[in-house]
């Protein structure tokens, strides 16, 4: 006899557990192979673990479309940052900006590059630094830098710093929603545990190849050795 084995995806699990209620609907009381208690525990349970997979997979397309729109921003601010430290260098080799100036934005003296922003603890790090720097500079009589505008980088940085804390709210959403699905999954694999077992039981005495195919209308999958034989009708004769 083959061995059986659980469901390992959620489709699986709704596969097995839409099978047995298929089967057991019109089942005889007087003959049940699924106990009508757990009959009912599994039609309650499917009805459940399809709207959370529902939700789970809404919560998680809500998250990639916000991600895809999260990274258009994120570009946008690098690109405003660094195109102000260009500016800002440029302006600082022509001498129309002190050297010394470059310290009220934690810019190295005599770098002129601009630096990493490749990561968004960067952008967020250089933002702030370029915003304090540039307002610190106008208040010691510098005058502004325009194309782009202090306040122009601002908006964009801000725009980065909201849509990063919404993200992380996508993410913690999804996270909660996966967690509750993996806790939902246990209760699940449970019940068709239990049910296999009543079924295999009910079907114990009957022999391999009409036992085999019995319970497997009842949702049990199996699977075959390597190397084992194959059940036919012949080895029930």
């Amino acid at each position: 006899m083959p061995y059986r084995r659980l469901p390992n995806t959620d489709q699986a699990r709704l596969r097995a557990l839409r099978q047995v209620v298929k089967s057991a609907e019109n089942q005889d009381y007087t003959n049940q192979v699924v106990l009508y208690k757990t009959l009912h525990e599994a039609k309650i349970y499917l009805n459940l673990f399809e709207k959370h997979l529902i939700q789970y997979q809404q919560t998680r397309d809500n998250q990639i479309v916000a991600n895809k729109k999260y990274q258009q921003i994120v570009h946008n601010a690098r690109l405003y940052i660094s195109h102000f430290i260009q500016v800002f260098n440029l302006s600082v080799i022509r001498g129309d900006i002190k050297k010394e100036h470059k310290l009220f934005y934690h810019l190295d003296l005599n770098v002129h590059t601009v630096p990493d922003l490749s990561t968004e603890i960067a952008i967020i790090e250089w933002g702030k630094n370029i915003i304090d720097g540039e307002n610190e500079r106008i208040r010691n009589g510098g005058l502004p830098i325009y194309n782009p505008a202090i306040a122009k980088v601002k908006v964009h940085y801000e725009i980065f710093k909201e849509y990063k804390s919404n993200q992380k709210l996508h993410q913690q959403a999804t996270n909660r929603s996966w967690e509750d699905l993996m806790n939902f999954r246990k209760k699940g694999d449970a019940i068709i545990f239990e049910i296999w077992n009543q079924v295999e039981s009910k079907f114990k005495n009957e022999p391999p190849f009409a036992r085999y195919n019995k319970c497997r209308e009842y949702g049990l999958v199996y699977y075959y050795r390597k190397g084992e034989k194959q059940l036919t009708a012949a080895d029930d004769k």
